[in-house]
């Protein structure tokens, strides 16, 4: 019996016709391509010394909406976080990131604060979380999924506090693949001499976010929230 599947696999290889037929040095070379990860175009606006690259973050960052502050160290992340809720008026309760990278926040500094590690629910009003990278060209952060980084962090709160150190700040789009990559084989191959338990590979998600969630998709006015969170707020750690 011929499933629905097969007639419509069929039916592309009729239409493409004499292009449906294997080309082993076309795939060959489709493969080598893929493996070579060649880079694309990067703009002149991405190619600036680190200092100018972290500069050039927090000013398109603040021209897509997201509001940024300097920080010195991760110990002034709970004054700069209960600060940022004080401001807007919002519940002292956050939801974190069980992130590593957060294991040396002292959240109980700040008494006011009533922080949650683990995934976001719906009654989250505000989540923090940490950023794999961020990307000077456009002021974007690069967001991960993970055990310690739970998506719903990213997109069911209201407020999303990112916490970024200086250093990972790059330059261009293809820098952060590069080290995606370097990443997952260097996950991969510790994996190989300690067990399954230790291998990593690509993440399952990479979230490429740039200032709040909006939309304009509407009668053309724009809403911000629309997906996602309505403000975001990063914190560039420089220490």
């Amino acid at each position: 019996m011929t499933t629905s599947r097969e007639r419509v696999l069929g039916d592309i290889r009729k239409a493409l016709g004499k292009r449906a037929q294997r080309d082993e040095a076309a795939e060959a070379a489709l493969v080598a391509r893929l493996e070579a990860h060649a880079m694309g175009t990067i703009p002149e606006r991405a190619k600036k010394s680190q200092r100018e690259q972290i500069r050039l973050f927090i000013q398109m960052a603040r021209e897509a909406a997201a509001t940024v502050e300097e920080i010195k160290t991760l110990r002034a992340v709970p004054g700069a976080v209960a600060e940022f809720l004080a401001a807007h008026n919002l519940p002292s309760a956050v939801v974190a990131a069980p992130d590593p990278a957060l294991q040396d926040v002292a959240w109980d500094s700040r008494e006011t604060l009533q922080v949650r590690a683990g995934a976001a629910e719906p009654s989250d009003l505000t989540s923090v979380t940490t950023a794999f990278a961020g990307v000077a060209e456009t002021g974007t952060l690069v967001l991960v999924s993970g055990p310690g980084t739970p998506t719903t962090l990213n997109f069911m709160p209201d407020n999303h506090i990112v916490v970024l150190r200086a250093k990972q700040i790059v330059g261009d789009y293809e820098t952060v693949w590069a080290k995606l990559r370097e990443r997952a084989a260097a996950g991969k191959s510790a994996g190989e001499n300690m067990g399954n338990a230790a291998k990593k590979t690509m993440p399952r998600a990479v979230n490429w976010i740039t200032g709040p969630s909006r939309s304009a998709d509407i009668e053309q006015r724009l809403l911000m929230g629309a997906h996602g969170p309505r403000r975001l707020h990063i914190l560039v750690v420089r220490g």
